[in-house]
């Protein structure tokens, strides 16, 4: 037990000494001169900040000077702060700044050791709005060693709860700290806060996006941290927060003794009150009580209801600030020129376009003619524009004229991973390192839509085609036209019309109907044995012979010869690496649904080679014999519903016309 604390000290100092190091940004948006006005006011706001935000109890912002020489101030000790920490943090903070950042008009710093507090400058307001960039991430050395599972749901549980408390604090403090015990002798203690005056929904959105910051870098560890400038997250398997603002506040009132099984009882004077009286002051206050609940409970429900009205507006209000004119949209692609097209698919035409101040963009033009055009712009629109991931294509905004529907993305240059690893020339250009680079970010990026989004999206059409690659050769999922949202409690779904490219979908959404985040998890290992064996899954080919992709991976790994499976292209690489990340895919297209890991439990496997996997059993079959794809028509029998389910199979994604 001792060596435990020993070395969850140890982890401590040496987070400690990285903050001291890596804590502050300099920004690049401008300098200043020596002794000119904008520096005067950026040394007066320094100068006195100490003082200002211990009185203002812990938060405080200031605004000095006359645009263009107007410097923006603010300033946050960290909620469990003493005023004697929160003076020593800001008043070693500014000096470091002025050393570091002697003349940039912007600024961030997170403070010295254990980072309580954070101070920012800039010559631009940015009161009150939600800032995601930039980032500082970190996490414990060492691994989590207890069962996964049970650290998933207890540490997800514990994160909703403190996330909850910090966003709905008031305008002088959103913080919130809160413990869970995962063992008998490990607890793990988790710290969220953000800048008070951004809105409830808005530090909402940035400690959810911190979690899946940290569930991307860090999954496995014992401990991580991020710091932005609207937010900062927290967790440890030891306690490195101080008394909260929670701990030393009072204990509830007790409520009033109802005992009445004595005929008389005494007052304060020692004077006899009947029973009668007893009973007429417990029916009084229970009275009381039931109608306080009852006023309680109409104002919580009234407020409730405006939140979500407001929640609605919020996203309607984001929506209607993502449309463009269609004018310049017809502008930037030279009125959609065929020489600035990028590709063709049953959604219509990808055009690329260049706005007038020069940023690239790829533009969806929708099928005039078609109704599930129609319902994957709606449906692409609401859902994408709520959602920010390094491996998500990022939708700038829509437009939309008379019968003309178009989507805006960035614009992602290295196209797809099909035409990479389904060309025999370019993919010589994908050595190991990259494609193990690609499968890595594309769990992520499910992970994230499964779990650490503020919504839970089952992606439903995962293919290569819709992984599209940067230049950087960073995957991002795209295509939501199919997608559907959850609950977050919801695990299942279930559909009377199939959606979906033939050969990616998972055998229980094909023959009942039922979707669910384990038929995304089918998708991902379809993807994974294509992207190592460089062949589809629908019409492999190994020299005369045809089958299924799935069926030659799981026929070599029972003989021990799965490196037959590997794209002979790659001369490089580590064996050991590659046939893990074949075992991974076995386990994600296994036909039993309880037998497929979780998005979260594959990024796990992924990032740590000591990590035992269990042996897959026989995958889902569709194809045992070959067959020729375009326009394959299938009734499948569902046991479940009368009548049947109905699906089209083709490369040709299908949407489905019932509502969202």
């Amino acid at each position: 037990m001792g060596f435990k604390i020993l070395l969850g000290f140890v982890s401590y100092m040496l987070l400690s000494i990285i903050r001291l190091t890596s804590g502050q940004t300099c920004y690049d948006t401008g300098n200043f001169t020596t002794n000119s006005t904008y520096g005067k006011n950026r040394d007066l706001f320094l100068s006195s900040l100490a003082s200002n935000v211990t009185a203002n109890k812990g938060f405080y912002t200031s605004t000095i000077g006359q645009i263009p020489d107007a410097v923006y101030g603010l300033a946050l000790c960290r909620g469990d702060s003493t005023p004697e920490s929160c003076a020593s943090c800001l008043n070693f903070t500014v000096r470091d700044m002025m050393k570091n950042c002697p003349n940039q008009k912007e600024a961030i710093s997170w403070g010295g050791m254990d980072f309580p507090c954070v101070v920012r400058y800039s010559n631009r307001s940015f009161f009150g709005k939600l800032e995601l960039k930039p980032t500082e991430v970190n996490h414990n050395i060492n691994n989590i060693t207890s069962s996964l599972t049970q650290f998933d749901r207890i540490w997800r549980s514990l994160m909703d709860r403190v996330l909850a408390k910090a966003s709905s604090g008031n305008s002088k403090l959103k913080f919130a700290t809160e413990e869970a015990n995962l063992t008998s002798s490990e607890t793990i203690y988790a710290l969220m806060q953000c800048t008070p005056d951004i809105s409830q929904s808005d530090c909402e959105f940035c400690l959810r996006q911190s979690m899946a910051d940290l569930q991307s870098c860090c999954y496995g560890k014992k401990g991580s941290y991020v710091l932005g400038p609207s937010c900062i997250f927290r967790w440890e398997m030891y306690p490195f927060y101080g008394a909260t603002a929670d701990s030393l506040s009072p204990s509830p009132l007790s409520p009033p003794s109802t005992t009445t099984d004595t005929t008389t009882t005494k007052d304060k004077g020692g004077n006899s009150i009947s029973s009668g009286t007893v009973i007429i002051i417990v029916v009084s206050t229970s009275i009381f009580i039931i109608a306080l609940v009852a006023l309680v409970t109409c104002v919580f429900l009234r407020r409730r209801k405006q939140k979500q009205d407001l929640t609605k507006a919020d996203e309607i209000n984001t929506v209607e600030s993502l449309q463009f004119d269609f004018s310049t949209i017809r502008d930037a692609t030279n009125n959609f020129s065929t020489d600035n097209k990028l590709g063709q698919g049953g959604f219509g035409a990808v055009y690329k376009g260049r706005l007038s101040h020069g940023q690239e963009i790829a533009v969806k033009r929708l099928s005039k003619n078609s109704v599930q055009g129609e319902l994957e712009f709606k449906n692409e629109v609401l859902l994408v524009a709520r959602l920010q991931h390094r491996n998500l294509v990022r939708l700038l905004g829509f437009s939309f004229e008379g019968t003309e529907r178009l989507l805006i993305y960035e614009f992602v240059p290295n196209s797809s991973v099909d035409k990479f690893i389904f060309d025999a020339i370019k993919r010589v250009q994908l050595d190991w390192e990259t494609r193990y680079k690609i499968i890595g970010g594309i769990a992520r990026g499910i992970l994230y839509l499964h779990e650490d989004s503020r919504l839970r999206i089952i992606h439903r059409d995962l293919k290569a085609s819709n992984i599209l690659l940067d230049a950087d050769m960073i995957p991002k999922i795209s295509d939501f036209g199919m997608a559907r949202l959850f609950e977050m409690d919801q695990s299942q779904g279930d559909t009377s019309r199939i959606v979906g490219t033939f050969g990616y979908m998972a055998p229980e959404y094909v023959t009942r109907g039922h979707f669910s985040i384990k038929s995304d998890v089918f998708s991902f290992g379809v993807l994974v044995l294509e992207i190592i064996s460089g062949q589809k899954n629908n019409s492999f080919r190994i020299g005369e012979e045809a089958e299924d992709l799935l069926t030659y991976a799981w026929k070599n790994w029972n003989e021990g010869t799965a490196l037959n499976l590997i794209d002979p292209t790659l001369r490089n690489g580590s064996s050991s690496e590659i046939m893990r990340c074949i075992h991974i895919g076995l386990l994600c297209v296994q036909e039993n649904v309880a037998n497929r890991p979780t998005m979260a439990s594959v990024v796990v496997m992924l990032n740590s080679s000591s990590l035992s996997l269990p042996l897959p059993s026989q995958p889902a079959f569709f194809m045992h014999t070959t067959m020729e794809q375009d326009n394959l028509e299938f009734t499948a029998s569902d046991q479940s519903k009368s009548g049947s389910i109905h699906f089209t199979v083709n490369e040709v994604t299908v949407s489905e016309l019932d509502p969202r």
